[in-house]
């Protein structure tokens, strides 16, 4: 039955891409967006079910094999972000997402089968619950999916604050608890943003968040009306603020700080047009790049120039090998360099561990070729049994490594180019600039 399905699905895919437009039929078009809508919802929905069937399935097996405990859960979710193109993140949260409706929430996912209610308007029914008992959320379930008119017609704020007054009901001192320790997790993180900027988020309790903005803004209001603002706007001088009362800046004081910037001899000294890469945010446009260097050597900031090798063909690194257990520091670096984030398929966590992919048991070597950059989580999914790891070896070429699953599902992971890998010099050189601002 599974498998006849599974061919129906695949038919039923290629029928859907081949599928045409309305042609100038808009009340026809309308109907093909609701229907694909709808399916998309039952889609999600038979897709929480399999999920929580192959996870049961998977601790089930493992129970039956004797393994301990902890060792029943080990990995299931790396494996079911890889099937889901995600990264263990994201399946974590798909695992635990598809438990909450099979086993605790029955009429969400029953509007979820029936299109009634998105994937999205779904996980924020979970979410807001998630603190509740299982009795209580059962209530809670029950009361706001029973009937699918209860949320018709509700926006996602009208939806979250329903659910969010029921909590309440049922069980304020947990949600008071939840608060607690949701303050406990307060953290600053970065991501990139479109044109080279980057967003810096600030997870906070919301009092300090508006008392923070509030300050930023009456700040920037008082340049501007005493004539100081040169010439930026409220937004503008809001972030310079910001960014002048975090660094101490203004105060010409604080602790050195390294920026790791990734480019070509060419695009540094020669004006090339290929982009640079910063550790940690991606591609920069190689004016930038130029005018970060420029900035840093014309600010008297400390800035230090590293050349590293690669291959002109591919843009692989030179290969380093070691005879220690453990990658010494220059090899770590080199990882670094090459992987910029954990090589788990969709997977782009900062890099943690600097694993052997083929193990130190199975006689592997300490060497680049052997060795990935792995985020935390990934490294210990890939301990649990049945997973493998190979590097494959291609002369001049990028490093690719392939990762099998418990299931026999195998996933390709390739390192990116470095910058300028199609030039044809005899050695291509790259510059880390270490810009330590204070």
């Amino acid at each position: 039955m599974g498998a006849l399905l599974l061919e129906e699905l695949r038919a039923f895919t290629a029928r859907l891409q081949c599928a045409e437009a309305a042609s100038g039929d808009a009340g026809l078009g309308i109907d093909l967006l609701d229907a694909i809508e709808t399916l998309k919802s039952v889609g999600c929905a038979a897709q929480e079910v399999i999920t929580d069937d192959v996870a049961t399935s998977i601790r089930a097996d493992r129970k039956a094999a004797g393994l301990p405990r902890a060792e029943w859960d080990r990995g299931i979710a790396s494996q079911i972000a890889l099937a889901r193109r995600e990264s263990p993140n994201r399946g974590g949260r798909h695992l635990g997402f598809a438990q909450a409706l099979v086993h605790e929430m029955p009429h969400t996912l029953a509007m979820l089968q029936t299109g009634r209610l998105n994937e999205w308007r779904a996980t924020l029914l979970v979410r807001e619950t998630a603190c509740l008992s299982a009795a209580d959320r059962a209530i809670a379930d029950r009361r706001l999916c029973s009937d699918p008119a209860t949320l018709d017609g509700a926006g996602d704020r009208g939806l979250i604050a329903r659910a969010k007054a029921l909590a309440v009901e049922l069980d304020a001192a947990a949600v008071v608890a939840r608060h607690r320790k949701a303050v406990s997790e307060r953290r600053v993180t970065t991501r990139p943003a479109p044109d080279s900027m980057a967003y810096l988020s600030v997870l906070m309790p919301v009092e300090q968040a508006i008392c923070l903005q509030a300050t930023l803004g009456r700040d920037a209001d008082s340049l501007i009306a005493t004539g100081n603002s040169r010439g930026r706007t409220r937004n503008q001088l809001m972030v310079d603020l910001l960014f002048d009362r975090g660094t101490g800046r203004a105060a010409a004081s604080g602790v050195p700080v390294a920026v790791n910037l990734v480019l070509s001899d060419e695009t540094l000294l020669a004006g090339g047009h290929e982009a640079a890469q910063l550790q940690g945010l991606g591609p920069v446009p190689a004016g930038i790049a130029r005018q970060l260097v420029a900035d840093a050597i014309d600010s008297d900031t400390e800035t230090a120039l590293r050349r590293v090798y690669a291959c002109p063909q591919s843009g692989a690194l030179t290969a380093m090998e070691s005879q220690s257990r453990t990658f010494p520091k220059g090899l770590r670096k080199l990882i670094d360099l090459r992987d910029r984030t954990c090589r788990t398929p969709w997977c782009d966590a900062p890099i943690r561990h600097h694993d052997h992919i083929r193990s130190r048991r199975k006689h592997g070597a300490t060497s680049v070729h052997n060795g990935s950059g792995l985020c935390e989580a990934c490294n210990y999914a890939k301990e649990a049994p049945g997973w493998t790891a190979r590097p494959i070896h291609r002369p001049g070429r990028t490093h690719l490594l392939d990762l099998g699953t418990p299931t026999g599902h195998h996933y390709r992971s390739a390192a990116p180019p470095l910058p300028a890998a199609a030039r044809q010099s005899e050695v291509e050189a790259m510059l880390i600039a270490h810009v330590r601002a204070s």
